[in-house]
């Protein structure tokens, strides 16, 4: 830990995984004492179970990545601390002697799908994105005892982002695998995630046809052009929208080549399609895109869709904490840029928390936009420095909680201790 006095402003950050490390980092660089409080053992966020297991390469990047900004001068790491459990919102807040709050805690609960009584249905039909994803990462881990899934075929999902293609993915494979495995056929998920389905099938004299399989059906109720698979710049050209556009599409393309998925954009779920206590799939209704860009309902236009198994992947929202504004499922600002929470002058907001995006490029980006605006309000408190001893004090209220939580001030002896072994492949 720096000595005592050395700074002259305090930051708490609420999350360290991709967002809470980024600002930590460009914090810290500006001479501010960075406490980043985790929840968790680890700091990785939905970077370590939001994403399938074949983005291994991905995933031990970003680790790397979010391990650097955290282990250096000026950052100090609280493991086991979740805001609104081990540590009340309001005493973070008032108690400690922050010069400002930044919460990046990112999005952990499913947003519920948007139709009537949904949720009554959830493992009777319908299965949402986060377990989903879980259980796919750990169900063949000897011991595993979470959430259990049965994939169907016929299976329809409902959403349009880069995750939602991962769902697809997941489906797809399983039930390829199951497919080939009945045919005393033994088939590594990740060499088929990375061949392809169509070259795998040939490897073994097979075509898809061959399957007698449906697949799964993706639903969007936008167009194929606004799925969220590529950022748009910032204040983009029309032009530069249609590139991105183009963009979009192409890796919507490439991923139904491989994965033999189908898609049908223009549709919103609007009611439920049940038997006995089980739902049995959804109503969809025609939409189309306004003068605004909004997806609009287009009258008399539904659909029917019988369905086994439901797959909801429409985005994640941040666990509310008490004491915080929200709108609606996402924190309520004054300022989007600046992530500035309304009723605080100085609790702010960064990442996922504010963006309700999914997207690592998305929430970096966010949150060093925020520390930029960020780094300009603290050198404007930063001439009192120590002078009260409020600093000293939150040092020393900082190693006081490590202390509790077992953490001996080195975080990557701490990182070593908290890995989880190393899975066989």
């Amino acid at each position: 830990m720096t000595t005592p006095g050395h700074y002259r402003t305090a930051v708490a950050i609420v999350g360290g995984a991709t967002a809470g490390a980024e600002a930590a980092e460009k914090l810290s660089a500006a001479g501010a004492l960075c406490a980043v409080f985790e929840q968790n053992d680890r700091p990785y966020g939905k970077v370590e179970d939001g994403l399938p297991r074949w983005h291994e390469n991905l995933r031990l990047k970003e680790y790397a990545a979010i391990d650097a900004k955290l282990d250096r001068a000026g950052v100090h790491f609280i493991p086991r601390t979740g805001i609104g459990h081990e540590l009340g919102f309001g005493e973070l807040v008032d108690g400690w002697g922050f010069d400002l709050v930044l919460l990046a805690n990112g999005a952990w609960r499913d947003r519920p799908l948007p139709v009537l009584n949904a949720d009554t249905y959830v493992n009777r039909g319908l299965i949402y994105q986060n377990p989903f994803i879980y259980w796919f990462n750990h169900y063949e881990e000897p011991g595993y005892n979470g959430p259990s899934y049965a994939i169907a075929d016929g299976t329809i999902l409902v959403g349009g982002g880069l995750a939602s293609i991962d769902v697809a993915k997941v489906v797809q494979l399983e039930l390829v695998a199951r497919a080939l495995w009945a045919r005393g056929i033994r088939q590594d998920l990740l060499e088929m995630e990375t061949e392809g389905i169509s070259e795998t099938l040939a490897k073994h004299g097979l075509a898809w046809l061959d399957l007698g399989l449906k697949g799964c059906t993706l639903y969007y109720r936008r167009r194929i052009e606004d799925m969220p698979l590529a950022e748009a710049p910032a204040n983009a050209t029309a032009a530069q929208l249609e590139k991105v556009g183009t963009v979009r599409r192409r890796i919507l393309e490439k991923a139904q080549s491989k994965f033999l998925f189908d898609v049908e954009p223009l549709w919103t779920p609007v009611g439920l399609l049940t038997h006995g206590d089980q739902l049995d799939g959804l109503r969809f209704a025609r939409t189309r895109l306004d003068e605004t860009g909004r997806a609009v309902g287009v009258a008399g236009e539904i659909r029917n869709v019988q369905a086994p198994v439901v797959i909801s992947s429409i985005g994640s929202i941040p666990q509310p904490i008490e004491g915080l504004p929200m709108d609606g499922e996402l924190l309520r600002l004054e300022d989007l840029d600046l992530g500035a929470v309304v009723g605080f002058n100085n609790v702010f907001g960064c990442g996922n928390v504010v963006t309700g995006k999914g997207n690592l490029v998305a929430s970096r980006r966010h949150s060093a936009q925020v520390a930029a605006r960020l780094i300009e309000r603290l050198e404007s408190l930063a001439g009192a420095g120590d002078s009260n001893g409020r600093l000293t004090e939150v040092e020393r209220r900082i190693a006081e909680r490590q202390k509790a939580v077992g953490y001996d001030g080195s975080y990557a002896a701490w990182a070593a201790r908290v890995s989880p072994p190393t899975r066989e492949p």
